[in-house]
């Protein structure tokens, strides 16, 4: 269990994140056209998971908005956004934004893949939402970064998560 705040008060997550160096688990996600998505459709790319609880808050928007701005100069890697959204959700909110330089899952239908990384929020307002955390893949399925950001109202610190590549 990790602790994380929401707006200073305490809330926690059911695990922790992956190590560095562990193999990334596979998932099951929804995408905005309903297909299923797993780990083994993005094989051979760099994958930033930029994972958060709702689209339809500003911090979460922000994240989205930014990571699509950056994801557009990478070579061979690929920026999922994933939250329980459901995909009509994120499909409208990337039509509003003209947001085309990352892939949007959804986690919605079994919350699997937030228990599996361990950021599957378990008390107060947002329970059963995933927190506000980065995790970035390599080519190799390998983890090579990981935040969990502290305090959920605040963005993820998008130049160490670049780095890391």
């Amino acid at each position: 269990m990790t602790k994380i705040t929401l707006k200073g008060n305490p809330i926690h997550t059911s695990g922790v994140l992956p190590n560095i160096g562990d193999l990334a688990a596979d998932f099951k996600l929804v995408a905005v056209d309903l297909s299923i998505k797993s780990l083994k459709d993005f094989k051979g790319n760099t994958l930033i998971l930029n994972i958060f609880p709702s689209v339809d808050t500003g911090t979460c928007a922000v994240s989205v908005r930014n990571f699509n701005k950056k994801a557009a100069n990478l070579e061979n890697t690929k920026v999922l956004c994933i939250s329980r959204d459901l995909p009509f959700a994120q499909n409208r909110f990337c039509g509003a934004e003209g947001i085309e330089n990352v892939v949007m899952l959804s986690d919605f239908k079994t919350g699997q893949f937030a228990k599996d990384y361990g950021l599957d929020i378990i008390d107060g307002p947002l329970d059963g939402l995933c927190s506000r955390s980065i995790v970035v893949i390599n080519n190799e399925g390998k983890v090579i970064y990981t935040e969990q950001v502290a305090e959920t109202t605040e963005e993820p610190n998008y130049d160490l998560a670049l780095e890391s590549l």
